[in-house]
Protein backbone atom coordinates (compact mmCIF):
# COMPACT_ATOMS: atom_id res chain seq x y z
CA UNK A 1 0.00 0.00 0.00
CA UNK A 2 2.84 2.40 0.87
CA UNK A 3 4.60 1.65 -2.39
CA UNK A 4 1.49 2.56 -4.36
CA UNK A 5 1.04 5.75 -2.32
CA UNK A 6 4.66 6.77 -2.93
CA UNK A 7 4.34 6.05 -6.64
CA UNK A 8 1.15 8.12 -6.90
CA UNK A 9 2.65 10.96 -4.84
CA UNK A 10 5.77 11.03 -7.01
CA UNK A 11 3.70 11.03 -10.17
CA UNK A 12 1.49 13.84 -8.85
CA UNK A 13 4.53 15.96 -7.90
CA UNK A 14 6.11 15.38 -11.32
CA UNK A 15 2.88 16.40 -13.07
CA UNK A 16 2.53 19.51 -10.89
CA UNK A 17 6.14 20.53 -11.59
CA UNK A 18 5.65 20.03 -15.33
CA UNK A 19 2.46 22.09 -15.14
CA UNK A 20 4.30 24.95 -13.43
CA UNK A 21 7.04 24.91 -16.04
CA UNK A 22 4.50 25.00 -18.88
CA UNK A 23 2.36 27.68 -17.18
CA UNK A 24 5.32 29.93 -16.32
CA UNK A 25 5.37 33.05 -18.51
CA UNK A 26 8.08 33.21 -21.12
CA UNK A 27 9.38 36.76 -21.34
CA UNK A 28 10.95 36.73 -24.76
CA UNK A 29 10.06 40.38 -25.19
CA UNK A 30 7.26 40.54 -27.71
CA UNK A 31 6.65 43.96 -29.24
CA UNK A 32 3.67 45.63 -27.63
CA UNK A 33 4.79 44.13 -24.34
CA UNK A 34 6.26 46.60 -21.79
CA UNK A 35 9.40 44.46 -21.54
CA UNK A 36 10.03 45.28 -25.22
CA UNK A 37 11.37 43.01 -27.91
CA UNK A 38 12.66 43.28 -31.44
CA UNK A 39 10.17 42.72 -34.23
CA UNK A 40 11.73 41.94 -37.62
CA UNK A 41 9.38 42.36 -40.59
CA UNK A 42 9.04 40.36 -42.73
CA UNK A 43 10.27 37.46 -40.65
CA UNK A 44 11.41 35.64 -43.81
CA UNK A 45 13.26 37.39 -46.64
CA UNK A 46 15.09 36.60 -49.86
CA UNK A 47 18.67 37.88 -50.31
CA UNK A 48 18.52 41.44 -51.65
CA UNK A 49 15.21 42.32 -49.89
CA UNK A 50 14.75 44.98 -47.21
CA UNK A 51 13.82 44.17 -43.61
CA UNK A 52 12.23 46.58 -41.11
CA UNK A 53 12.93 46.43 -37.38
CA UNK A 54 10.74 47.81 -34.55
CA UNK A 55 11.14 47.89 -30.76
CA UNK A 56 9.36 49.47 -27.80
CA UNK A 57 12.21 48.65 -25.41
CA UNK A 58 13.87 52.09 -25.66
CA UNK A 59 10.93 54.19 -24.48
CA UNK A 60 8.85 56.91 -26.12
CA UNK A 61 11.72 58.98 -27.55
CA UNK A 62 14.49 56.42 -27.43
CA UNK A 63 16.84 55.58 -30.23
CA UNK A 64 18.79 52.40 -30.73
CA UNK A 65 21.80 51.11 -32.60
CA UNK A 66 20.96 48.05 -34.65
CA UNK A 67 23.35 45.32 -35.70
CA UNK A 68 22.58 42.98 -38.59
CA UNK A 69 26.19 41.88 -38.95
CA UNK A 70 25.20 38.23 -38.52
CA UNK A 71 23.51 38.30 -41.92
CA UNK A 72 26.18 40.61 -43.37
CA UNK A 73 24.15 43.83 -43.44
CA UNK A 74 26.15 45.68 -40.77
CA UNK A 75 24.96 48.49 -38.48
CA UNK A 76 21.76 50.53 -38.80
CA UNK A 77 19.90 53.10 -36.68
CA UNK A 78 16.48 52.83 -35.08
CA UNK A 79 14.78 56.23 -34.70
CA UNK A 80 11.67 57.04 -32.64
CA UNK A 81 8.40 57.03 -34.53
CA UNK A 82 6.20 60.03 -33.69
CA UNK A 83 3.52 59.34 -31.09
CA UNK A 84 3.91 55.56 -30.97
CA UNK A 85 6.70 54.90 -28.49
CA UNK A 86 8.36 52.65 -31.03
CA UNK A 87 11.85 52.95 -32.48
CA UNK A 88 11.99 51.89 -36.13
CA UNK A 89 14.81 51.15 -38.55
CA UNK A 90 15.69 48.95 -41.46
CA UNK A 91 18.42 47.35 -43.53
CA UNK A 92 18.92 45.52 -46.81
CA UNK A 93 19.88 41.84 -46.71
CA UNK A 94 22.97 41.39 -48.90
CA UNK A 95 22.42 39.55 -52.20
CA UNK A 96 25.07 36.98 -51.20
CA UNK A 97 23.40 36.05 -47.87
CA UNK A 98 23.13 32.31 -47.28
CA UNK A 99 19.83 30.68 -46.23
CA UNK A 100 19.40 30.30 -42.49
CA UNK A 101 18.19 32.00 -39.31
CA UNK A 102 20.11 35.07 -38.15
CA UNK A 103 19.94 37.02 -34.89
CA UNK A 104 19.38 40.76 -35.28
CA UNK A 105 20.38 42.90 -32.26
CA UNK A 106 19.40 46.40 -31.13
CA UNK A 107 20.94 48.29 -28.19
CA UNK A 108 19.03 51.25 -26.72
CA UNK A 109 21.08 54.47 -26.63
CA UNK A 110 19.94 55.72 -23.21
CA UNK A 111 19.59 52.58 -21.12
CA UNK A 112 21.93 50.19 -22.93
CA UNK A 113 19.15 47.60 -22.98
CA UNK A 114 19.81 44.89 -25.58
CA UNK A 115 16.95 43.23 -27.49
CA UNK A 116 17.10 40.59 -30.20
CA UNK A 117 14.94 39.18 -32.96
CA UNK A 118 15.28 36.48 -35.62
CA UNK A 119 15.45 36.91 -39.39
CA UNK A 120 15.04 33.90 -41.68
CA UNK A 121 16.76 34.07 -45.08
CA UNK A 122 15.33 31.74 -47.74
CA UNK A 123 16.13 31.18 -51.40
CA UNK A 124 12.58 31.80 -52.63
CA UNK A 125 9.89 34.14 -51.39
CA UNK A 126 6.60 32.75 -50.14
CA UNK A 127 4.75 34.77 -52.80
CA UNK A 128 6.57 33.14 -55.71
CA UNK A 129 6.43 29.51 -54.58
CA UNK A 130 5.12 27.07 -57.17
CA UNK A 131 2.82 24.28 -56.09
CA UNK A 132 2.26 21.12 -58.15
CA UNK A 133 -0.91 20.81 -60.20
CA UNK A 134 -2.57 17.94 -61.98
CA UNK A 135 -2.17 14.21 -61.62
CA UNK A 136 0.98 12.21 -61.24
CA UNK A 137 1.98 9.99 -64.17
CA UNK A 138 2.58 6.67 -62.44
CA UNK A 139 2.36 4.16 -65.25
CA UNK A 140 -0.38 1.54 -65.60
CA UNK A 141 -3.16 3.55 -63.98
CA UNK A 142 -5.96 2.73 -61.61
CA UNK A 143 -8.43 -0.15 -61.42
CA UNK A 144 -10.52 1.37 -64.18
CA UNK A 145 -7.55 2.23 -66.36
CA UNK A 146 -7.56 2.68 -70.11
CA UNK A 147 -7.00 -1.04 -70.90
CA UNK A 148 -10.16 -3.13 -70.20
CA UNK A 149 -8.35 -6.40 -71.05
CA UNK A 150 -5.83 -5.91 -68.23
CA UNK A 151 -8.63 -4.94 -65.85
CA UNK A 152 -10.63 -8.10 -66.74
CA UNK A 153 -7.53 -10.29 -66.32
CA UNK A 154 -6.90 -8.81 -62.86
CA UNK A 155 -10.50 -9.36 -61.77
CA UNK A 156 -10.40 -12.96 -63.05
CA UNK A 157 -7.16 -13.66 -61.15
CA UNK A 158 -8.69 -12.32 -57.94
CA UNK A 159 -11.84 -14.43 -58.46
CA UNK A 160 -9.78 -17.63 -58.99
CA UNK A 161 -7.70 -16.90 -55.86
CA UNK A 162 -10.85 -16.29 -53.77
CA UNK A 163 -12.53 -19.47 -55.05
CA UNK A 164 -9.39 -21.56 -54.42
CA UNK A 165 -8.98 -20.18 -50.90
CA UNK A 166 -12.62 -20.87 -50.08
CA UNK A 167 -12.35 -24.46 -51.37
CA UNK A 168 -9.18 -25.10 -49.29
CA UNK A 169 -10.76 -23.69 -46.13
CA UNK A 170 -13.90 -25.78 -46.70
CA UNK A 171 -11.81 -28.99 -47.10
CA UNK A 172 -9.88 -28.20 -43.95
CA UNK A 173 -13.08 -27.60 -41.95
CA UNK A 174 -14.53 -30.95 -43.11
CA UNK A 175 -11.36 -32.77 -42.12
CA UNK A 176 -10.43 -34.06 -45.57
CA UNK A 177 -6.85 -33.02 -44.93
CA UNK A 178 -4.62 -30.85 -46.99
Amino acid sequence: MRRTARLLTGTALAAATAGLVVAAPAYAGEPGDPSGGLLVRPASVVPGDRAAVDTEACGARGTAAGDAGAVGAGAFTLAPEAGTGTATGGFRVPPGAQPGTYEIVATCAGSGKRVTGDLVVTLSSTASRMYPRGSVRTGVGGALGPDPVQTAAGVAALAVAAAGGTWLLHRRARGDGI
